[in-house]
Order: structure tokens, then C-alpha cells, then sequence
């Protein structure tokens, strides 16, 4: 069976895996040391983890019993909004066009902090920054992402996907102006 999956696949998952600390992927915080496919696809990923003590560590990726909404925890279900008629924003992607709040802050080391009025810090990483400087009032959602696709090479679908969950983000963590 000849490779149907690409280490840039891999690593495009898992930067949607974020550490529970701090609003940062594990790829970009420097966890992942690598990833390898053998030709049946079969997935190897190298990380490190920020706490001492673990010894070997086995995952196991099952298909039974499937995954359903009802294995999401209730509170962060409820958070989510699952079960709800909306989220806790709601956004027309057609209309609403999100404009930047709050300030970036470059740190003596190089690392990149978004603070918003209530002076609440988020330590970003370049993409991030680059999305919320684009964030200026004159572009939709749909528009952010069809720049995004056609600036990074990537799929429509994949970057509309990331660009809702970063307007999604950037909203709770009010660094974005809500639609009006």
C-alpha cells in the first residue's frame, strides 16, 4: 500500500492539540521531536511531555465503541454549546467581519502575547498573530478564509475550518470585537 498520508498532515492534526496551560499547539510549543509513516501508514509521533517521572506511555487509536457527542464531559458540553439552539457566539460568516481588540505585546525573548482590555495575557504564536492582524474590519469570515487558502497553499475547507475556530477563540478570549 503506497503512502496516502504526508508528515504535513500529521503535523497539521496536531497543532490543533493544545496544551491545557497555556493557548499554544504542542507542535509549535516544541513537544513533538517527530513524526514518521512506514508504507502501510502506519503513524509514529515523537514527543516529550513537560512533566518528569513518566515512564513509557501506549495510545491506542479504537473505532469501537464510536465516538459521540455524549462522551464529551457534560460541563464542557454545555460550554460548547451542544444541545443549546446556538453557540456562545454565533456568527454569520457572510457578514460579520471581525476587527482586532487589544494589544500585541513582544516579549525581550521573542515570544508573542496577546493582552485584551481586561490586561488577560495569551501567549500566541506568528500564524496567530498574523490572523489577528488581518482582523481589521473589512473582511469576512468566508473572505479570511479564501486569503488564508490561497496565501498558505492550503484547502478551502481545512483553513475555513481553523479561521472559524480562531475567530471562535479570539472571541472568548475578547481580543476580537463581537458581531454587531
Amino acid at each position: 500500500m503506497p503512502k496516502s498520508i504526508s508528515q504535513e498532515q500529521v503535523y497539521s492534526v496536531l497543532k490543533k492539540c493544545m496544551d491545557p496551560e497555556i493557548p499554544v499547539n504542542i507542535v509549535d510549543l516544541g513537544l513533538i521531536y517527530g513524526v514518521n509513516i512506514n508504507e502501510s501508514n502506519d503513524v509514529d509521533v515523537e514527543m516529550t511531555m513537560k512533566i518528569g517521572g513518566v515512564g513509557n506511555i501506549n495510545v491506542s487509536i479504537v473505532w469501537d465503541p464510536p465516538w459521540n457527542l455524549e462522551r464529551i464531559e457534560p460541563s464542557v458540553r454545555e460550554k460548547l454549546g451542544f444541545g443549546k439552539p446556538k453557540l456562545r457566539f454565533q456568527v454569520d460568516y457572510e457578514k460579520y467581519q471581525p476587527m482586532q481588540k487589544g494589544r500585541l505585546i513582544t516579549q525581550e525573548d521573542g515570544s508573542l502575547i496577546l493582552e485584551n482590555e481586561k490586561e488577560q495575557r495569551f501567549m500566541v504564536n506568528q500564524a496567530i498573530v498574523d490572523f489577528w492582524n488581518s482582523c481589521v474590519g473589512t473582511k469576512t469570515i468566508t473572505q479570511l478564509a479564501d486569503h488564508f487558502s490561497s496565501k498558505l497553499g492550503l484547502s478551502r475547507q481545512q483553513v475555513e475550518q481553523e479561521v472559524v475556530q480562531l475567530v471562535q477563540q479570539l472571541l472568548e478570549s475578547e481580543l476580537l470585537r463581537p458581531q454587531q
